[in-house]
């Protein structure tokens, strides 16, 4: 659920030209989005003098402003709430796994950076307490039980208690199933319920912003166990110790060591399929609606990469992403080395209209080939050579696919008013076995 790398196959590169086979012949693992802040970053880390055996959340990320340096066994909140494990990390935030000792229970712990603004952090509580008043016992989205500010030596952290949920879809992937794919009756259990979810967020106008696989997570029930068995649960965590490259001591602001995000390969599977919305943090009301959004790029709406003014249905075009992800195995437009330009450029080959009007001048300062419509796959041919391709096991059939073209291609459209809402793709006999 938590863990906030966006991760890929590697085949997501061979759009154009190159077969999965070869890929695989490559020997190319999986492979992260890296966006145009990490990589200024990743120039400014040259000089950076600490180093860890675990590759997670960026180390030169603690500094004032940043991350909380955590340790496995600290308290919060005067000692109410006992860090067992780390859960995943983002751009924003840590996540860790804890026990509530008031209540007895496990939870889920957000750790923002101290330099996440308020309006920032008013925006994503706004929204949590307004499906709080909806749902007071919320089946489709994750529920917030608790929030505290903590003091440390990187500045104030805003810190979110929420329940605790199982694996994301991705995570669970990569631990039930092999060959990188959903059953077909899963994933349209799975894509019913986050359309269902959907639907209640954008009739109360509420965006979430951040929609993607990685923020749908499992139910699960609550875990009466002591905190060793929980920890093995988790899997015991793995830590990488920091160390200077001069020898001196560690500053303050500097973690002890990094901890490796749980994996959930020894986690039960959940007694049901039901998922819920997680991570609330790019979500808005109608009247908080922000500038610009941070969704990972290859499932980014278009007018957010062309800075219009945004609303509720930009997570539309998400979702149509989603659904290609969830019965294919993979997203529908690259994530390997993806730039703004490349993607809008793939964008005009699968949208089912053209580019609006309005966006036409910024694009022609993207792409001086702005005129030219590149030639690629059709989006029914792209899923067909995407879900047959002879490696993966296939349950679905030419007809179920052709439809499922037919849905998402009423997601994936340019122009934000004429995308199908949630309601209208639910309501499709498709999706209702008929």
């Amino acid at each position: 659920m938590y863990t906030f790398e966006y991760k890929y196959h590697a085949c997501s590169i061979t759009r154009r030209m190159i077969s999965r086979s070869v890929i695989a012949s490559w020997g190319i693992p999986r492979l992260s989005i890296i966006s145009n802040a990490t990589y200024s970053t990743l120039r400014r880390m040259d000089d950076f003098p600490y180093t860890s055996t675990i590759d997670a959340e960026p180390l030169h990320r603690y500094q004032k402003g940043g991350y909380h340096p955590m340790t496995l066994g600290s308290f919060l909140d005067n000692k109410r709430y006992k860090i067992l494990h780390k859960l995943g990390w983002g751009g924003y935030s840590t996540v860790w796994a804890a026990r509530d000792l008031r209540e007895e229970t496990y939870v889920a712990i957000k750790v923002s950076i101290s330099e996440r603004t308020d309006s920032e952090i008013n925006r994503e509580l706004d929204v949590m307490k307004k499906l709080a008043s909806i749902h007071p016992s919320p089946q489709h989205f994750i529920r917030m039980l608790d929030d505290f500010n903590l003091e440390g030596p990187n500045g104030t952290h805003k810190c979110l208690v929420f329940e605790l949920l199982g694996p994301n879809i991705p995570d669970m992937i990569d631990a039930r199933f092999p060959d990188g794919r959903l059953p077909a009756q899963l994933a349209k259990a799975i894509a019913k319920q986050a359309l269902f979810g959907l639907d209640i967020l954008h009739q109360q106008n509420i965006g979430h912003g951040d929609f993607h696989t990685r923020n749908l997570a499992f139910a699960m029930p609550c875990m009466d166990i002591s905190e060793e068995e929980f920890i093995e649960l988790l899997g015991t965590p793995e830590i990488g110790y920091v160390e200077r490259g001069d020898g001196k001591a560690l500053e303050p602001n500097i973690p002890e060591y990094i901890v490796r995000p749980a994996s959930y390969r020894t986690f039960p599977w959940p007694s049901s399929s039901s998922i819920k919305i997680v991570d609330f943090g790019e979500s808005f009301l109608h009247t908080t609606i922000p500038q610009t959004l941070h969704t990972p790029l290859p499932v980014r709406a278009p007018e957010v990469i062309f800075g219009d003014r945004l609303d509720y249905r930009v997570d539309l075009w998400s979702m149509g992403c989603m659904l290609f992800e969830l019965f294919v195995g993979q997203q529908p437009f690259d994530s390997f080395l993806i730039t703004p330009t490349i993607l809008v450029g793939q964008m005009r080959e699968m949208a089912s209209d053209a580019l609006p009007e309005r966006w036409q001048e910024a694009w022609k300062t993207m792409d001086d080939k702005a005129a030219t419509k590149e030639s690629g796959p059709s989006l029914q041919q792209w899923l067909e050579d995407m879900y047959f391709d002879g490696e993966r096991k296939e349950d679905l059939t030419k007809e179920d696919i052709a439809k499922l073209a037919q849905i998402i291609g009423k997601l994936l459209r340019f122009e934000p008013s004429t995308r199908a809402s949630a309601k209208e793709i639910l309501d499709d006999p498709w999706f209702n076995g008929t």
